[in-house]
């Protein structure tokens, strides 16, 4: 393995002396330093015991015994903040997670873009309208969407919303997780109004009878969701990208059981393809943390920058520690994913290989709508696991924007949503998410593709015995 620095010389502010990108510039510094030291006397969102649970699972999902699903809004909004689209949201995760189980036969790790996703990455500073230039809109965290001055302006007062919205959205997600709704004895009432009509919904009806006919003869033998944990609780994480590092800073504590330092804002922080550069600030922020991290690899990375951001991010090779969420697009993932995959287990490094159809798909349609077409999201899905298993590496994960919300943001899907449509129901703050019925319809063809190989593997033991 490459050398590493030493962990000694990391700390939590020690990315302050490097360089940064994506940062906003805010006016007024003094307010953002008292803003920092608010948040860091506030209690932890999450708990260093929780992140170490779902490095575990992650570890599982590694070694090729357990799935990924990873999920949520583009960028959270405060004016979404409602208990019904976290609910919705928590539903539509469920569905999905229940079909990949069913199908996979193997444990779904659930987490969220949820509780902590309020940033977002730029393509440029500024954005210019009929002569007017003016902050681009970072994610309510930082600033306003409205094109106004007083909005655009970032204001770290809004660190404080965010923080508090945060821990208002975990409490809640932790009540549905483990007091009762997730049991699967309540699979039917998990099916979202808007849905009920589609061709998903209805294969999911299906599948929830014969989950159900399954429990009753669980019960039958004993087996019920009053002595088995497992059948009316269930293990929910969150996760968001690390861009606003005063925010992180400020909610990293160190454990008083381990001694190691957590980010205590979500359970799992990624890095964008933006901000990995190496010796840049979001790299050295993480690689001292020990919650599980995510990178987003996208075509213009290396095989050498891969390895030296492995290097530095997961140098004892934990199983769990890392995962790669794979975002090239439908006509570029062939030409660089199976490369990247060939150097990690070259170089015999362990990760978690996840497939982000979104990000590389998004187009401008002819009604001036950002919009992602359903077809290239799912070609890219295809093309990942065709290339892992070319590659003998196990398809770890999916990685989606989606959302609870009956949105016409995406084209596309069985109950086909056309360009016409996209003005009807297009409330996303930043990118393009599915709809819970686009988000299922994905879920039921990830199942089948994991159906499939599976059974494939059952017939190359087989031959080779």
């Amino acid at each position: 393995m490459a050398e590493h620095q030493s962990p000694k010389s990391w700390s939590p502010e020690s990315w302050r002396s490097k360089p940064l990108l994506q940062v906003p510039e805010y006016p007024d510094a003094q307010k953002l330093q008292n803003t920092e030291a608010r948040l860091a006397s506030f209690p932890p969102l999450v708990f260093a015991g929780e992140a170490r649970s779902l490095t575990a699972r992650l570890g599982r999902v590694a070694k090729g015994e357990a799935f990924l699903l990873q999920g949520g809004d583009c960028a959270e909004s405060f004016s979404e903040h409602h208990a019904d689209n976290i609910r919705d949201f928590f539903r539509a995760m469920l569905q999905m997670a229940v079909v990949l189980t069913y199908a996979g036969s193997v444990p779904v790790v659930k987490v969220g873009r949820i509780a902590g996703q309020f940033a977002k990455p730029r393509s440029a500073d500024f954005e210019d309208i009929d002569g007017v230039s003016l902050p681009s809109y970072r994610g309510d965290i930082v600033n306003g969407i409205e094109f106004t001055q007083e909005d655009r302006v970032p204001d770290p007062e809004r660190q404080i919303k965010a923080y508090r919205q945060s821990a208002a959205t975990l409490n809640l997600l932790r009540a549905f997780a483990q007091g009762g709704y997730a049991d699967l004895e309540h699979v039917h009432q998990w099916m979202l109004s808007f849905v009920e009509k589609s061709p998903a919904a209805e294969r999911f009806s299906e599948l929830a009878i014969r989950i159900t006919e399954t429990i009753d003869f669980m019960r039958a033998c004993g087996i019920n969701s009053e002595n088995t944990r497992q059948l009316n609780t269930t293990n929910f994480y969150t996760s968001h990208e690390a861009l606003l590092l005063g925010y992180e800073e400020a909610l990293t504590r160190i454990d008083s059981t381990s001694g190691e330092h957590y980010a205590t804002s979500g359970h799992f922080i990624w890095i964008g393809d933006r901000t990995r550069q190496p010796d840049h600030g979001h790299v050295e922020f993480v690689r001292g943390i020990k919650n599980p991290l995510g990178l987003k690899c996208g075509p213009s990375i290396t095989d050498d920058d891969l390895m030296r951001l492995i290097d530095t991010l997961n140098p004892q090779d934990e199983a769990g520690r890392l995962t790669l969420i794979c975002r090239f697009g439908f006509e570029d993932v062939q030409k660089h994913l199976p490369r990247l995959m060939r150097k990690v287990k070259q170089e015999g490094r362990t990760v978690v290989w996840s497939c982000d159809p979104m990000h590389g798909n998004t187009i401008k349609a002819s009604t001036g709508y950002k919009t992602r077409p359903f077809d290239r999201i799912l070609s890219e899905v295809e093309s990942f696991f065709d290339i892992c298993q070319a590659e003998n590496t196990y398809a770890g994960g999916v990685h989606v924007e989606m959302t609870g919300q009956n949105v016409t943001e995406c084209i596309g899907g069985a109950k086909t949503v056309k360009e016409t449509d996209l003005s009807h129901r297009y409330h996303t703050h930043c990118d393009p998410r599915l709809n819970a019925d686009q988000a299922l319809e994905l879920a039921f063809l990830i199942a089948e593709r994991m159906k499939k190989d599976r059974e494939g593997q059952g017939i190359e033991a087989v031959k080779t015995a």
